[in-house]
């Protein structure tokens, strides 16, 4: 059991890897459309602030996913294992075909598909499955209204500078937008992947002590090798980039100007910080999507492709139950081959 426990932490560490490549757009996307960066530097510049991210904050949202969203009683190796493979399916497929879904969702969706293929509608905490429910509706809303609103104060503020020396001082101000952008999602998105191991452990009573600094499981306080693996291998994903998604976010959305760039990573990043503390797994892509989308439309709305917008919309609507399903029937496969 010691051996198949370590090989489902390598899974939830490809996982991890695997959201690093894909939600690279998220971090990335408007400095290289503005081209404050180039795209490797870019890449470098998110990966730092995804592995500092592990120095900076509690764990809140770890355990929310690990001890939270599933009955305790449900959960076991096999369950674990199932979810993270129908996560790992469907983000590798949206990655390949360029939509920037939402990973977090994606593993919630498998937990929870795997836990009703289990346990029936009593393995799951409805309460918090409902929170996470309503901010998949709301973050995208909340990015879009900082988004927009940082868009106007901040023409309000330049109105009577010249169009290069403002370009010039966000050219600066982006750097630290991204900068914090790339924090938050480190902070929220490498915290599910800690809650995923930490639940694999605390599955197996003899494997419980491995799991936090005490070796206490109602300690709250998680190992520091399970908090630096997952930071390290979200960094290396996204040191090696989404390109697809990139281009999608970066690109077919909107036009942006570094102020553009500043105004959606300084709202979808504050937005993130803020529901990360009260441990609510939001989505990074949700976030930073209805941002940009927030800016463009207080440019122009014409100047926005709605068309960009339907395609990725139905990518987040289809996440959840395709990665439930796919878990559910993952999670049965495995219980027939052992």
């Amino acid at each position: 059991m010691v051996t198949y426990v370590i090989i489902i932490i390598a899974i939830a560490l490809i996982f991890d890897f695997a959201n690093g490549i894909n939600d690279a757009a998220n971090s990335i996307a408007t400095v290289v459309a503005t081209r404050v960066l180039t795209p490797r530097l870019a890449v470098l510049w998110a990966a730092f602030f995804n592995f500092v991210a592990a120095f900076c904050f509690s764990t809140h949202v770890a355990k929310t996913i690990g001890h939270d969203l599933v009955a305790p009683h449900v959960i076991t190796p096999h369950l674990v294992l199932a979810a993270l493979l129908a996560a790992i399916v469907w983000t590798v497929v949206c990655t390949w075909r360029g939509l920037p879904i939402s990973v977090s969702h994606a593993l919630i969706g498998a937990l929870a598909g795997a836990a009703l293929a289990s346990g029936g509608m009593h393995a799951l905490h409805w309460g918090p499955i409902g929170k996470i429910a309503l901010f998949i509706v709301l973050s995208p809303l909340i990015g879009l209204a900082l988004g927009g609103l940082n868009m106007i104060a901040t023409m309000w503020i330049c109105r009577k500078r010249t169009p290069r020396g403002v370009d010039r001082t966000f050219r600066v101000l982006q750097l630290l937008s991204a900068g914090l952008y790339s924090l938050s999602h480190g902070l929220n998105d490498a915290q599910k992947t800690m809650g995923i191991i930490f639940a694999a452990l605390i599955s197996v009573p003899r494997l419980q002590s491995w799991a936090t600094h005490s070796g206490d499981p109602n300690s709250g306080q998680l190992a520091w090798w399970i908090i630096l693996s997952c930071h390290g291998a979200m960094a290396l994903g996204t040191y090696l980039g989404g390109w697809k998604v990139v281009h999608t976010l970066g690109h077919r959305v909107t036009k942006l100007t570094p102020v553009d760039g500043f105004c959606a990573e300084f709202g979808g990043g504050a937005t993130i910080v803020a529901l990360s503390y009260f441990g609510i797994p939001v989505s990074t892509t949700h976030t930073i999507t209805g941002s940009i989308f927030g800016v463009g439309m207080v440019r122009r709305l014409r100047s926005v492709r709605w068309s960009v917008g339907y395609e990725i919309a139905w990518a987040w609507v289809l996440t959840l139950p395709m990665a439930a399903a796919l878990a559910a029937g993952i999670h049965l496969l495995i219980l027939r081959l052992v």
